[in-house]
């Protein structure tokens, strides 16, 4: 699964910090991160910008806390990417034709046009609160406490989210069945997944440029 792939280097991150600390665990964080991301290039040819943007912020962060030996660094790490991603997905709502979740699903799943822009709004609220609870966890409770959420309370999260945002899909989605129209729950979790797994700017592109070749 693509989204247990980009949770590889914390899993990593997590083994390593229970059994030599956060400093070692953060070195591992980054090699981890740099071999993710060059296995990318050598499997596919293109790395997605999700990665390049984690990569650049796991050895920015990552770096800080080695050399000054302050931890507080890469406990940032997710916030920033959490609400960097809150940032794209409200800035989408003022650049461009569409919402960037409706760009980068619309060819999956029909949707009216209003629950494409509360759906947006779903996964802006939901990055800026995983941000938050990182950074209250982060400061409010001890590094081992922390190093837990990260793995256990913001993947549960993301989980739960992505199964609630699933439901909600359902209710829209209809098909025909011997004249009744019955949802399918199982295609609206799939979209929810693969809309997590996607959250980078190169599936927007990729799509707008299938859909002008389409055009010509």
């Amino acid at each position: 699964m693509k989204l247990l792939f980009d949770f590889f280097p914390i899993l990593l991150f997590f083994i390593a910090f229970k059994v030599y600390g956060i400093y070692v665990a953060t070195a591992v964080a980054i090699v981890a991160s740099i071999a993710q991301v060059a296995y990318v290039y050598f499997k596919n040819k293109r790395v997605e910008k999700m990665h390049l943007i984690t990569l650049a912020l796991i050895v920015i962060l990552g770096g800080a806390t080695l050399i000054f030996q302050d931890e507080a660094f890469i406990k940032w790490k997710p916030t920033v990417v959490n609400w960097g991603f809150a940032l794209v997905f409200l800035g989408s709502h003022f650049i461009g034709k569409k919402p960037i979740i409706r760009r980068m699903m619309d060819q999956a799943i029909s949707l009216p046009s209003d629950v494409w822009i509360k759906l947006s709004y779903m996964w802006v609220l939901f990055f800026i609160f995983s941000g938050a609870m990182n950074i209250y966890v982060a400061y409010q409770y001890d590094t081992d406490t922390w190093v837990n959420f990260k793995l256990f309370g913001l993947m549960g999260l993301t989980f739960l989210f992505i199964l609630l945002q699933g439901v909600y899909i359902s209710r829209y989605l209809k098909t025909s069945d011997e004249d009744k129209s019955t949802t399918h729950p199982t295609k609206a979790m799939d979209a929810a997944y693969e809309t997590l797994a996607d959250v980078e700017m190169d599936a927007v592109v990729d799509k707008q440029q299938a859909a002008s070749k389409k055009d010509k």
